[in-house]
């Protein structure tokens, strides 16, 4: 999504995550996806990666300006990883039980947090940054994750409808991912 909105080329090499490529593990001694090569830079870890995508081609900006509307930013994405994407996490890789747990804490926690969603254009922010890049992509894979969100989620529910008619969003989806959507249809 970065990428995209950033309007920056790359060639992008997809890979299967189980049967890494010795290029991929010789970049990043985790041997995780997404990895980042540019020029001599390895970089992995997608927060990071999007930081550096972000001072690396400064227009559009996606982090504000100001060091504390910055510094919460990056703490709105911590939060976002940690207590969001490590819930998903559960549900793609747990067993049932704890799969079922993580559903239901993560349905919860985001119904809670909705009235966030509606304060601004926005997440907490009248401008697209780098937070709405780390929540979009959560957004789109609730119906795959069996996450239904209570229909008192409604300003998430319109802010997720914003993100995923946004230009920079619809570009970045792969195949396989407008395939979850399609796959639900």
């Amino acid at each position: 999504m970065v990428l995209s909105e950033k309007k920056i080329s790359v060639g992008v090499v997809d890979v299967d995550a189980h049967n890494l490529p010795s290029e991929v593990k010789e970049a990043n001694p985790y041997g995780t996806v997404p990895t980042l090569v540019d020029r001599d830079l390895r970089l992995y870890e997608s927060q990071i990666i999007m930081e550096y995508l972000d001072e690396r081609f400064p227009h559009p900006p996606l982090l504000p300006v100001d060091p504390v509307a910055r510094a919460n930013a990056r703490l709105f994405m911590y939060r976002i990883d940690r207590d969001w994407y490590s819930l998903m996490r559960q549900i793609v890789h747990g067993s049932d039980t704890d799969a079922a747990r993580a559903r239901a804490e993560l349905r919860d926690s985001l119904a809670t947090t909705s009235p966030l969603f509606g304060a601004n254009r926005f997440f907490m922010n009248e401008e697209f940054s780098l937070v709405d890049c780390c929540i979009a992509p959560l957004l789109w894979r609730l119906p795959v994750l069996g996450v239904d969100l209570p229909g008192s989620a409604i300003d998430l529910t319109h802010y997720a409808t914003r993100m995923f008619e946004w230009p920079s969003f619809r570009l970045s989806l792969t195949e396989a991912e407008r395939e979850m959507v399609a796959d639900l249809t």
